[in-house]
């Protein structure tokens, strides 16, 4: 049985060097592609229509859109709205990213953590940015909570910058996480499946069993796809309210 960790290795489709650089187009780059590529043609083809009564597809755009754009609403407010086309942006990718990985022989990007933190870590910089570029100085207000006593001062205010500086971390470790525990305990599953039902037997009558698992284990995963983009999802917002209202 191959190992359950080789799924995720970085293959090099296309070896290519710059100034003593690897830039090689890997499958890794491939499925990122792929994830832009699948969530914009389903997006121009659902909205293409534009009808006023909505077929399935379309709906379901809709529906989406809406979701994202309430999630906005909901945490950072009207002054989100300009930052709309980002999130959704964000939001598409994720979920494709990981609807594509449950393709058999397919690709999960989403658990690599290099991709991970690298969406991560833009956030918290993009975030930070724009909590200095609207409040200035004011901005590290932030670490200050109101009401604090001033002799607890230096410790909550260290205590606030660790949690604030360990945010790009924690959103991409549970992305990356969760996808990489799934995809490894539905391959796990998926073997010993293959080497019951090979066994023959008394193992052919109970090897329906482990493929009935896989069966609920997918669709777990599928729920935990769509999960994981709404928790990173919201969780941005929450950091771009933040920088936006401060406390």
């Amino acid at each position: 049985m191959h190992s359950p960790v080789e799924q995720f290795t970085i293959k090099a489709l296309y070896s290519l060097n710059l100034l003593g650089y690897d830039i090689s187009f890997t499958n890794s780059s491939l499925f990122m592609v792929l994830a832009i590529l699948v969530s914009t043609g389903f997006l121009l083809g659902a909205m293409r229509p534009a009808s006023i009564i909505p077929g399935k597809i379309q709906c379901l755009a809709e529906m989406l859109y809406e979701f994202v754009a309430n999630i906005i609403d909901e945490t950072v407010g009207k002054e989100g709205k300009p930052y709309f086309p980002f999130i959704f942006t964000l939001f598409l990718f994720i979920l494709f990213s990981n609807l594509l990985g449950l393709i058999p022989y397919s690709y999960t990007v989403t658990s690599q953590i290099v991709v991970t933190f690298a969406m991560a870590f833009t956030i918290f910089v993009g975030v930070t940015l724009i909590g200095l570029l609207k409040h200035g100085l004011h901005f590290f207000s932030f670490f200050v909570p109101e009401g604090a006593p001033k002799v607890l001062l230096p410790l909550i205010i260290l205590i606030e910058v660790i949690s604030y500086l360990i945010r790009p971390v924690s959103l991409s470790v549970r992305l990356f996480a969760n996808m990489l525990a799934g995809h490894t305990m539905l391959k796990v599953f998926a073997g010993l499946a293959v080497m019951m039902t090979g066994a023959g037997g008394l193992l052919l009558i109970s090897s329906p069993l482990p493929l009935l698992v896989i069966v609920a284990l997918t669709g777990l995963e599928l729920l935990v796809a769509m999960l994981q983009a709404y928790v990173f999802t919201i969780l941005t917002c929450m950091y771009l309210n933040d920088a936006l209202h401060l406390h």
